[in-house]
């Protein structure tokens, strides 16, 4: 039968203060790395969506300006008919129902969704 070796003499415990503080050192750590990694994700990302988020509000920009010159070829035509006043007036309340209705049905889809 083998005898079992001889472990020798233990080895000296730490005092439970310095293993807190390794423990605690250690949490510390571990926390500045997520947070680091979550910092390096979100600029990532933030990198990824500076141009597409640059691209959508030129194409808002232009998209504005369509709105405006159909706005203003509604009031000419209109102006022809009944004057410059009363045709930006009646131009005015076309485009407003528009933002009106759209507006209504976009609250709505988003009462019924949440």
């Amino acid at each position: 039968m083998l005898k079992p070796a001889d472990p020798g003499t233990p080895p000296p415990e730490r005092p439970v203060g310095e293993i807190v503080h390794e423990l605690i050192e250690n949490g510390k750590a571990y926390a500045r790395a997520e947070i680091d990694l979550a910092k390096a994700i979100a600029a990532a990302k933030g990198k990824a969506l500076a141009i597409p988020a640059a691209l959508f509000a030129i194409a808002f920009t232009c998209a504005l300006a369509a709105i405006v010159a159909l706005a203003v070829g509604v009031v000419i035509a209109l102006e022809t008919f009944i004057g410059p006043l009363a045709g930006g007036f009646v131009g005015m309340l076309i485009f407003a129902a528009i933002a009106g209705l759209l507006g209504w049905a976009g609250y709505n889809k988003l009462r019924r969704d949440l």
